[in-house]
């Protein structure tokens, strides 16, 4: 499938919303790049993402990406798939929206900790993870996740490919 959008796309949502596995095949069926926001300043920082929150602390972390996201805004026809906190500082979500839509992967409680239970790189859900917690930690980023998104796209129950069409098709209708 041709290339028909002529912005970025920002994938934004929980953790275990599908980001990363979306954003790969987003980018094969477009024929976009793709840049996975976390892999990246894990790579430029030298360590995981784990270890920059136990050294630096978060603010510096989400000063990397909003640095990074400050740096992708020169691009054009990439896929952006966030971090699941990029959508809770406003700066970021004006940089991505300079040069991009923002699509916000959403899925239940219980889908993410199906997803992400097993996953010990994830330092917000250090000793939280069970469904009651990945839900008062969800509910404390809805707010800040839905108003920032251009489209939502519902993950649950949902193939790869649905999703993506999906994502697609709103995309068009929201350029029409």
């Amino acid at each position: 499938m041709q290339n028909r959008f002529h912005y970025n796309i920002a994938l934004i949502g929980f953790m275990g919303s599908g980001k990363s596995t979306v954003s790969e095949h987003l980018g094969r069926m477009l024929d976009m790049e793709i840049i996975e926001m976390d892999y990246l300043i894990s790579r430029r920082e030298g360590m995981s993402i784990s270890d920059i929150f136990k050294k630096y602390g978060e603010e510096y972390f989400r000063t990397l990406e909003t640095k990074l996201l400050i740096e992708l805004q020169t691009g054009k026809n990439v896929i952006i798939s966030c971090g699941g906190g990029v959508a809770m500082r406003e700066r970021n979500v004006q940089e991505i929206k300079k040069n991009g839509r923002i699509v916000l992967l959403r899925a239940t409680p219980r889908t993410i900790l199906e997803r992400v239970g097993n996953n010990d790189d994830r330092p917000l859900l250090s000793g939280r993870k069970d469904v009651e917690s990945i839900s008062r930690l969800m509910e404390t980023r809805r707010e800040k996740y839905e108003a920032a998104a251009d489209i939502i796209i519902d993950t649950d129950e949902k193939d790869i490919s649905q999703i993506c069409e999906e994502i697609i098709q709103k995309l068009s209708e929201k350029d029409r």
